[in-house]
């Protein structure tokens, strides 16, 4: 039978690993004595939803624009431009990690990852590599403690995703430039849009509403002067179209906007959701009375994510003990990285996140990553972590107090047995890889 956290010490671990990303030296003391205060703190907190590291980012339209002007160069010009944007993703998945590893407010910044990854743009197309960070800054962060229907608008109908989902080439066959026949309607955006981002995949939809969304979102591309999404009415299919029973009039660019919030407040959209948040935040097969209850709320407050948000932290369930998810590669080493307090420049960053298996926005479908932990749990994986861990080890392993480790990072998570094992060691290295490999450190 599931039992609640017994303890403090490990209450405040277990929030710090379910509802953020592991703890830092001295964080279970800071949360104290009322983890589910201080996880619910950081939905009013004053803190930016977009860190101040990328203030200065240039942004979707310059980074587009940039893509533009690279295709349009010569071939040795191209390959320098392509080289530059491509250094310029590593700069910025770079400091997404360290945003994630430093942030005064991980449950926030672990949000931040969950829908992005629900509306994945992936670098398995090229182009969408140097938007990726933007598409974050830009969909997703403004929209964390809104409403889903508004993040859904932005994160659909962005730079990246029109080009990630090929709706930049699609042309509405009745439109004034489909009439000439040069090129036809592309799906992949209204199927995505239905299949994963709202409805889900058993959301009463059919091929028939797939075509209508496309048909909907026609016209939408990406301005060839200024970089950002526009509107093309020359492109756009003209007339009604029924989406899901829905009738959608003839309205140009307001269409999308209209089928989006109607799709947004489905409430087969309402259960898709709350089935992906309760599997992100309680269990790979979450208990049915929590979705159940997220379900709900979502319903009930149209879709507003700070109730959601707040909901969740209240569940049992998401406090049930022993934790029950298990750290993706990308949870792996932020969880490490702060609990170690291990300096990595740039290129060690990027290449440790291609090691482990999961560089950022390179998910291998519009899926994106696996929630489950037989997807991150195969020997070729386990086999990474082990060798990583065991590298770490030997290189700082005689600068951090495992022991020491275990009793403020992990509190009463660490049971008897790790810390004789730990104790055990043949070394300071071989110390803090057991730490780092063991159950009470990989699960969160």
């Amino acid at each position: 039978m599931t039992m609640l956290v017994p303890d403090a010490a490990g209450a405040a671990a277990h929030a710090l690993s379910r509802f953020g990303f592991g703890a830092a030296p001295g964080d279970p003391a800071r949360v104290g004595h009322d983890p589910k205060g201080w996880v619910e703190s950081q939905l009013k907190t004053d803190l930016p939803l977009t860190p101040a590291i990328f203030l200065d980012h240039p942004g979707s339209a310059a980074r587009m624009q940039e893509v533009f002007a690279a295709r349009m160069s010569e071939p040795e010009e191209r390959e320098q431009r392509q080289k530059a944007l491509r250094e310029a993703y590593r700069t910025d998945i770079v400091a997404r990690t360290r945003t994630a590893i430093a942030s005064e407010a991980p449950f926030l910044e672990r949000l931040v990852q969950f829908w992005s990854n629900h509306f994945t743009v992936s670098t398995q197309r090229g182009e969408v590599a140097p938007l990726a960070v933007a598409f974050e800054n830009e969909a997703i962060r403004p929209n964390l403690l809104g409403r889903f229907e508004d993040m859904a608008k932005a994160a659909i109908l962005h730079p990246a995703m029109l080009v990630y989902l090929d709706n930049v080439q699609s042309v509405g066959p009745g439109s004034r430039a489909g009439s000439k026949g040069k090129r036809g309607l592309n799906e992949n955006l209204g199927r995505e849009a239905l299949e994963l981002h709202t409805l889900g995949v058993n959301g009463g939809y059919d091929q028939d509403d797939v075509r209508a969304l496309a048909l909907i979102l026609t016209g939408w591309a990406i301005d060839k002067e200024t970089g950002a999404a526009s509107f093309n009415p020359n492109t756009h299919e003209p007339g009604t179209k029924i989406l899901v029973g829905h009738k959608v009039a003839e309205a140009g660019a307001e269409e999308a906007g209209q089928a989006i919030t109607f799709l947004a407040n489905h409430p087969a959209t309402a259960r898709h959701v709350a089935v992906k948040l309760a599997r992100h935040f309680i269990a790979d097969d979450p208990p049915d009375d929590a979705v159940k209850t997220l379900e709900r709320q979502f319903r009930d407050s149209g879709g507003d994510l700070t109730v959601l948000y707040r909901t969740l932290v209240g569940l049992d369930a998401a406090w049930a003990h022993p934790l029950a998810k298990l750290r993706s590669p990308n949870d792996f080493l932020i969880a490490t990285l702060r609990a170690t307090d291990l300096p990595m420049d740039e290129k060690q960053l990027a290449n440790t996140l291609g090691l482990l298996g999961q560089m950022p926005f390179s998910a291998p479908s519009p899926a994106g990553w696996p929630d489950r932990a037989a997807d991150w749990a195969g020997p070729d994986a386990v086999v990474r972590r082990v060798d990583w861990s065991l590298a770490l080890g030997q290189r700082i392993g005689s600068r951090i107090d495992a022991r020491a480790l275990l009793a403020d990072i992990l509190g009463g998570r660490a049971n008897e047995d790790l810390h004789r094992t730990v104790e055990r060691a043949p070394s300071p290295g071989e110390a803090l890889a057991l730490t780092l490999l063991s159950p009470a450190f990989q699960r969160r």
